[in-house]
């Protein structure tokens, strides 16, 4: 799998660090209504990564439960898996080669995603199994502490937490001719009200705010 978008942006500048605190303070807060986004420049590619709560892309933080929500759930999962539906980079006549959408609502939801989670989920249920296997090993002292850390993973789901997690990475032949970015997110999942994107590129470091009147910036 190729390298998170905030580690491509760490090796490209020494400024990096406000960057990365400030999607630290966004994801320790965790706001509805606001979502993160992180766009970097890395020669010829280019790499956006979209951190949303999942009450601004669903409308709530859990797995999904009733036929309603199931059905919300996976047309969401449609739309972040159509990104020319949802950003546009003017004229730099970008072309995507790699997407991943991923969540926290619901445990097994990244076994539907790419190769790479898929691979990475298929290592995590072996692990799974092992636990599993420990359990039926050790019955008696551990059943307690496997309840525990049940309760621990299904606090996580229901505790408001819930987020979306997405990558793209483009391949771009007129790169140094991107100078606007414009989004439909907000046509798209109407509970979010404002979106931070941190963008670097090899002329540019900026932060923009955007909202449902502004939907793109020049740089």
């Amino acid at each position: 799998m190729k390298p998170t978008i905030l580690a491509v942006v760490i090796g490209m500048t020494v400024s990096t660090n406000v960057l990365a605190n400030e999607k630290f303070r966004s994801h320790e807060a965790h706001v509805h209504g606001q979502v993160e986004v992180n766009i970097a420049q890395d020669g010829q590619e280019l790499l956006v990564e979209v951190t949303a709560p999942g009450a601004d892309v669903v409308g709530f933080e859990h797995a999904p439960e009733t036929d309603e929500q199931k059905k919300v759930f996976e047309q969401a999962i449609a739309q972040l898996n159509k990104p020319e539906e949802l950003f546009s980079f003017n004229n730099a006549s970008c072309t995507l080669k790699f997407k991943s959408v991923a969540n926290t609502l619901e445990a097994d939801h990244d076994d539907h995603e790419g190769h790479d989670h898929a691979e990475h989920d298929h290592d995590d249920h072996k692990d799974h199994d092992h636990a599993e296997h420990d359990h039926d090993d050790h019955k008696g002292h551990d059943h307690a502490e496997h309840d525990h850390h049940d309760h621990e993973g299904h606090d996580h789901s229901k505790g408001g937490h819930g987020e979306f997690t997405v990558e793209y990475h483009y391949q771009c032949s007129d790169v140094a001719k991107l100078d606007t970015v414009s989004t439909q997110w907000f046509s798209k999942f109407s509970n979010t009200e404002k979106m931070t994107v941190n963008l670097l590129t090899d002329t540019a470091q900026v932060q923009e705010i955007l909202n449902a009147e502004r939907i793109s910036f020049r740089f």
